[in-house]
């Protein structure tokens, strides 16, 4: 049995407030896969932008090469092809341009039938201020939680 992938982007959720999530397909190679699998790669910078023909691609995902992979192997930071229904990606672009929210990936994940997918979510952007008040509920549960344990 394979162990599980779950490559996460912990610094969207401090930086954006999330608004909806979507689950999409990646179009990738088999180097591309390979090197996923392994656990190679990282969406912590990445973000997702829509083409002139509607189409999603996420933008700075970092999958290291393949070590086994002769002249056919990839590019570490490539755009790549998200796969989501014409409704959902309709839908998406609209919240884009008219309202300016923005694309960021949450976390790239191996499904039960060995494809690649990416979670997306549509976000806001936070002010400084909210910024400060997730540092501080953070330290608050934290605490919480210390002072909880100890009196077990």
């Amino acid at each position: 049995m394979q162990k599980k992938i779950n490559i996460q982007n912990k610094r969207a959720r401090f930086e954006y407030e999330i608004l909806d999530k979507y689950v999409a397909g990646i179009v990738l190679t088999g180097t591309e896969i390979k090197s996923i699998r392994l656990s190679k790669a990282s969406i912590a910078e990445s973000f997702c932008e829509f083409n002139d023909r509607g189409e999603l691609f996420v933008i700075n995902m970092y999958i290291e090469e393949y070590a086994h992979g002769t002249h056919y192997n990839h590019k570490p930071r490539s755009e790549r092809k998200l796969l989501l229904n014409k409704r959902e990606l309709r839908k998406l672009h609209k919240e884009v341009k008219n309202v300016g929210l923005t694309i960021v990936p949450l976390r790239l994940f191996i499904n039960d039938r060995g494809l690649a997918k990416i979670e997306i979510a549509l976000a806001k952007g936070k002010k400084m201020h909210d910024k400060r008040e997730t540092i501080k509920d953070r330290d608050n549960k934290r605490n919480l939680d210390r002072i909880k344990k100890s009196y077990r």
